[in-house]
């Protein structure tokens, strides 16, 4: 007979444990796994990640082709070394799927940012120990139908699944992770190499 069903915590004091855990942190650094599957199509990139409070990430993708991903707290740069080209958007028109990824820098909460919140155990967790929560992200529900959060016993996220209103859905998974790392500013910042084709995409506002 299984004894874990009545033991479990209620949402809200987990969605709390989690905002407690992060909060208290100034810096992150993970390796990551990001799986994006949909239109018959799947792709698996890894990397490494770094986020600084307040508001910088860096994603180092290696393999299977390199690319970074920066947000240097007042815009975001996509840098494709193949193509030689870097693209710079305004941090605050930020549409990118990484954006949900904020709850890692510990600045929110997560019954705040995502309605409805609640437990999903009709979804396979990556590790058996691990809860599994899911929510609907304010200010996305255009494009984005529910957010999955796979919760640690020590109140980590370890693993984010983004499900599209477009029935894709892309996943990352961390491991490795390294609360409160050196890291430098200058990792946030994006220079780019000679002879690279520059794009800047505008606010949208006059």
């Amino acid at each position: 007979m299984a004894t874990t069903a009545y033991a479990l915590p209620n949402v809200h004091a987990v969605a709390q444990r989690v905002d407690e855990h992060y909060n208290q942190l100034q810096s992150f650094q993970a390796d990551f796994t990001e799986i994006y599957q949909g239109s018959g199509i799947q792709r698996e990139e890894v990397g490494t990640l770094w986020l600084k409070k307040p508001g910088k990430m860096r994603w180092e993708y290696r393999s299977p082709e390199e690319k970074l991903f920066l947000a240097d707290g007042k815009a975001t740069w996509l840098y494709l070394p193949a193509e030689k080209q870097a693209r710079k958007s305004p941090l605050k028109n930020l549409e990118d799927l990484r954006s949900p990824l904020a709850f890692l820098l510990g600045k929110t909460k997560l019954e705040k940012e995502l309605k409805a919140l609640s437990f999903a155990p009709d979804i396979q967790a990556w590790k058996p120990e691990d809860v599994m929560l899911r929510g609907v992200p304010r200010g996305l529900e255009d494009r984005v139908e529910q957010v999955v959060l796979e919760i640690t016993p020590e109140h980590r996220i370890a693993r984010i699944l983004i499900h599209a209103v477009d029935d894709s859905v892309t996943e990352y998974r961390f491991s490795n992770s390294k609360e409160n790392v050196e890291v430098a500013d200058k990792q946030f910042r994006f220079t780019a190499p000679s002879g690279t084709e520059m794009i800047e995409e505008d606010s949208g506002e006059q």
